[in-house]
């Protein structure tokens, strides 16, 4: 390598390190990062700023503390969807893994309080529909034992992308694993609700 080339390299790394601008070349987005919180996994994919897929189990957790005024926080590490995606429009910071499904301990709840835990789905579904099957799943545990959940996020061609980069999912597929190895599968476009939680049953894919 000539003399001009190695001083051209050196000034670039010189100028980027002492500025405190982007002009550093970031490692390139990653449409898969999984991260184990312990009580969840999480496939991430930072290019649509949504989860691709996150897995977790019910099992019937005592309450034993409220979520109280809890938001969402960034994860270390992971470009992730933030406030800013979610500034006066329709989509709510949906949890994935339930706050009320790991109220057993601060830790625990603190953790369904990552970005990584966080998908825009659109405020009706996830008060409604979304919020009563969640409810069911942890009384169905209560009786049967631990159930194990798996949630995929659809991304169909041509989806919705914000103008602050993220994706708008649109739909979730919410599939359920019994103590016996029996499954049940739900999908719920992500949209204003028009029917009973129980109608959004269909077959497993």
């Amino acid at each position: 390598m000539n003399y001009f080339v190695k001083y051209i390299l050196i000034f670039l790394l010189v100028s980027c390190e002492s500025s405190s601008s982007d002009c550093c070349i970031s490692n390139p987005l990653r449409e898969e990062v999984i991260i184990n919180k312990g009580i969840y996994i999480v496939s991430y994919n930072e290019v649509y700023e949504q989860p691709n897929w996150i897995e977790y189990s019910v099992s019937n957790r005592p309450k034993n503390v409220d979520r109280g005024n809890k938001d969402f926080y960034l994860e270390p590490g992971v470009k992730t969807s933030d406030n800013a995606d979610y500034y006066k429009n329709p989509w709510d910071k949906g949890h994935l893994a339930p706050a009320a499904t790991f109220s057993d301990s601060e830790d625990n709840l603190n953790k369904t309080f990552s970005f990584i835990n966080c998908a825009m789905q659109i405020d009706d579904l996830n008060r409604g529909e979304w919020a009563e099957l969640e409810q069911r799943i942890r009384d169905w545990s209560a009786t049967l034992g631990t159930i194990k959940v798996k949630i995929d996020l659809v991304f169909e061609t041509g989806h919705e992308i914000r103008e602050t980069g993220v994706h708008i999912p649109t739909g979730f597929w919410k599939n359920l694993t019994y103590p016996n190895g029996e499954r049940e599968c739900y999908y719920f476009p992500n949209e204003p609700t028009n029917k009973n939680w129980d109608k959004y049953l269909t077959d497993c894919n």
